[in-house]
């Protein structure tokens, strides 16, 4: 397996799928009740002029006909689909001109459903097909909500907005003073200029140093111009990394809560997670990857211009085809800062973008410079199968992401640091020259460098060692953020007693609200995610304190809801088409879909943490506050919210 084209598993990783409308092809849904709980759904399509819709075809492999896909897992169908109209009968080159059976013009595609248990009020269908015309060939996906004569409405999905708060006028004003509103900027930004570091160390940048600016050097008419090109060519550098944030910024502007979705998709992940493995082990030399050569080809040929669009295109150049180093770095600033909406995705990539540009531009202004730089060899090579190890490790982050919100409970706490503690004491073998990797050979020289980096990696993997026990020292304040939390374990959740409030939670806002009336508690609610990474620092770090955690376990029920939970909601409470304060459409579905919807109607809010007190009648008692990592600040806010609740 020489090449490897992940460029598209990249694109199609980064994307979202849509239901998506084709001009080719429409359908209106309707359903018809026939007996008890059973209903006909009928799908009225009008094929466009010229073009057809392939019915069943079980003669031609892949090839299917129109599928209906009920968002309700007690929707039995009773029957295949059928169709109103005959078929014609086409010799289609597509298919090697095989006879297909397809529709033309007006078509009506019919199925019966039985529905087992609670019938809602609407029923959201999604329609699959396949268009053709001539050697063109067209996937339809098309959604459809229909309303069931004698279903019932969602029973609690109408308390999402509450009328009792404002947002803008709390009982008391502390708290926005206090408020620490971490969207992440400087943080990211400096992440992705480490990020940026270290791809320069990679064997797929590093050597483009001293030969691009020699290029510049010899190529240019003066000193003067060659400082000008080479600033220009890392200016370019830059300003593609930034550019391409660009489409997040238009996919926030529809929808605010798309990053969380994004970001805690549990098949995105998963992609990531595979991604991560194929790069980590050609980093191990195992097989080579590489962009398709056309695409690098296609950006080389046009860096030839001598213009300023020529050194566009050779900074294009450098951007494709140092992918093969750079795509999981790049994969991690997608994932891990698209929960923070685009401009922290935005301050990621200029900090890479930055940090990839910066040596261009300082060797064409100090040529001379170049002569301290170490020339390449065997180090390069140690520090991508380095890298290969930390991809690993990464990789297992993103399956960590996929299994929280899910729930599958495949890789809790202690067996995520399980695998890490192998990864680190793999690469510490390696470093020490005990594990042989491709292209190592017994007896090869370690230096110091390597042996310090040796050392390194030993202390970290003896650090993690305690994460999988059932001591206090098991949290690991370190990491905090980014293993699974401590309630998420083997032990069960007694393994968090004594290290934090993750045991006293409660998960029902309903049921939290009931309490604090009951005990004469206000009511503290936790806007959080399973894959949080702020979260997981508040409650490992600032409500294991001891003055935090008594004030809270004291004065306070506390209500913590996951904007990111993917396990579905009773279908009672389950709604189609719920109409946003911003007159946007949604699905109520899941429990994240109803906690997100509730955080974003009542409190102006889609980031997390956010941290809200209500008193029992649900009004909002003082400002919000988001990530607030200073204990001492978190608990003034909570007194703050506590005096002002008692004192009504």
């Amino acid at each position: 397996m020489k090449k490897v084209i992940l460029f598209l598993a990249f694109v199609l990783a980064s994307g979202i799928v849509f239901s998506q409308s084709d001009s080719t092809l429409q359908f209106t849904v309707s359903a018809k009740k026939t007996g008890d709980k059973t209903y006909e759904i009928s799908a009225v399509g009008q094929v466009q002029a010229g073009w057809h819709l392939y019915g069943a075809n079980p003669t031609v492999d892949g090839l299917q006909s129109v599928q209906f896909t009920y968002d309700y897992e007690k929707v039995k169908p009773a029957g295949e689909i059928s169709f109103v109209q005959p078929a014609s009968v086409v010799a289609d080159p597509i298919f090697e001109n095989k006879k297909v059976n397809v529709y033309t013009g007006t078509v009506t595609a019919k199925q019966t459903v039985r529905i087992d248990g609670f019938v809602p009020a609407s029923l959201k269908i999604t329609i699959t097909a396949f268009t053709g015309k001539g050697n063109e060939f067209h996937s339809v996906e098309l959604s459809n909500t229909v309303n069931l004569e004698g279903g019932a409405a969602a029973a609690s999905v109408q308390n999402i907005k509450l009328t009792s708060i404002d947002i803008d006028h709390p009982i008391t004003d502390c708290g926005k003073k206090t408020v620490v509103k971490d969207d992440g900027f400087i943080t990211v930004l400096l992440l992705g200029f480490l990020g940026g570091l270290i791809a320069l160390l990679t064997p797929c940048v590093f050597p483009m140093i001293p030969v691009t600016v020699s290029f510049f050097t010899k190529r240019s008419g003066n000193k003067k111009q060659a400082v000008r090109n080479g600033i220009l060519y890392g200016f370019f550098i830059f300003l593609i990394y930034v550019l391409a944030s660009v489409p997040f910024h238009v996919l926030g502007n529809v929808q605010p809560e798309i990053f969380n979705n994004i970001s805690t998709n549990s098949w995105l992940n998963i992609i990531f997670f595979i991604i991560f493995i194929a790069f980590s082990i050609s980093f191990f030399g195992f097989y080579e990857i590489t962009l398709p050569s056309n695409i690098a080809n296609k950006a080389d040929s046009k860096s030839g211009l001598g213009s300023v669009g020529g050194i566009f295109f050779m900074a294009l150049t450098l951007a494709i085809v140092s992918f093969s180093c750079t795509g999981p770095i790049l994969g991690s600033l997608l994932v891990g800062s698209l929960s923070g909406g685009a401009w922290q995705l935005t301050a990621g990539l200029a900090g890479f973008g930055f940090a990839l540009a910066l040596p261009f531009g300082l060797f064409a202004i100090f040529p001379n410079w170049l002569q301290s730089l170490p020339k390449s060899g065997g180090w390069l090579d140690t520090v991508k199968k380095v890298l290969a190890f930390v991809e690993v490790a990464l990789a297992f982050k993103f399956l960590s992401n996929a299994d929280l919100v899910m729930h599958w409970g495949i890789l809790k706490r202690e067996v995520f640091f399980a695998v890490w503690i192998v990864t680190g004491g793999a690469l510490t073998l390696y470093l020490f020259g005990l594990l042989r990797l491709p292209h190592d050979y017994k007896g090869m020289k370690i230096g110091a460098g390597r042996k310090v980096a040796g050392v390194i990696a030993l202390l970290f993997t003896l650090y993690l060692i305690p994460g999988i026990t059932q001591t206090k020292y098991a949290n690991l304040q370190l990491l905090s953020g980014f293993p699974p939390p401590l309630s998420y374990s083997i032990y069960g959740k007694e393994n968090v007693l004594g290290k934090g409030l993750e045991a006293d939670v409660v998960n029902d806002y309903e049921k939290a609200l009931q309490m604090a009336k009951e005990q004469h508690k206000a009511l503290l609610v936790d806007f959080t995610g399973w894959a949080c990474v702020n979260c997981r620092k508040m409650e490992e770090n600032v409500w294991t304190k001891p003055e935090v955690y008594n004030y809270i376990k004291e004065h306070f029920i506390l209500v913590s809801l996951y904007v990111d939970d993917k396990q579905k909601l009773p279908v009672e409470q389950r709604m189609n088409g719920y109409k946003t304060k911003e007159g946007n459409m949604k699905d109520i579905v899941t429990i994240g879909d109803k906690w997100a919807t509730f955080q974003a109607e009542n409190f102006n809010q889609v980031t997390q943490p956010l941290y809200v007190i209500l008193n029992s009648e649900q009004q909002l008692v003082n400002a919000p506050v988001g990530y607030t990592p200073d204990a001492k600040e978190y608990v003034q806010w909570l007194q703050c919210g506590y005096d002002t609740f008692n004192k009504k």
